[in-house]
């Protein structure tokens, strides 16, 4: 059965390593059939959640920026992977402010499948500071799974995430949502 998925890349470079693993993992998904929407946050303007709160009484924030056009799409995908480079064993900041951006739209996002994608120049157990802080998100969405992690291990200059195993592992794991 296709499925919608919706590719979040955390990237500020455009063909940086973790969203050329987005791309494999698109890659992936197209081959298997399934409808693929990829938001580069480097194109978009999300401005920090002030915890105003009014999007409890209002079912939606009210800043007037790209975020909500972003939690729409991650409400109506089925699939969400989130995807960043590591930075000081932490998610890119872009990242963190969707992340936080989404206390409007948590109880949309319940039940969704995730994948996490991260690139670092660090090795794999380094990287696992990052991934729990993205564990963390998930953890707060009723009956969210996440499905798979996607290593991008020892890549740090533009493009040596080229010949990694990871690669293949994006692209393979897209295949089998």
């Amino acid at each position: 059965m296709s499925k919608q998925v919706v590719i979040i890349s955390g990237s500020p470079r455009k063909g940086g390593n973790s969203d050329t693993l987005c791309c494999e993992f698109q890659k992936g998904c197209e081959v298997a059939g399934h409808r693929v929407t990829k938001i580069n946050l480097r194109d978009s303007q999300i401005h920090f959640c002030t915890a105003c709160y009014a999007c409890k009484k209002l079912g939606h924030c009210v800043q007037k920026d790209d975020a909500p056009a972003i939690l729409q799409e991650m409400a109506k995908a089925d699939v969400i992977v989130l995807a960043t480079p590591v930075y000081f064993y932490s998610m890119a900041g872009q990242v963190k402010t969707l992340i936080d951006r989404c206390l409007s739209c948590g109880a949309a996002l319940a039940g969704k499948e995730f994948y996490f994608i991260a690139a670092a120049a660090a090795g794999k157990a380094e990287m696992e500071r990052t991934i729990d802080a993205l564990r963390g998100f998930t953890d707060c969405l009723p009956n969210a799974e996440v499905k798979g992690v996607i290593y991008g291990a020892g890549a740090w200059q533009l493009g040596e995430i080229q010949g990694n195993p990871a690669m293949e592992e994006a692209y393979q794991m897209g295949k089998r949502i």
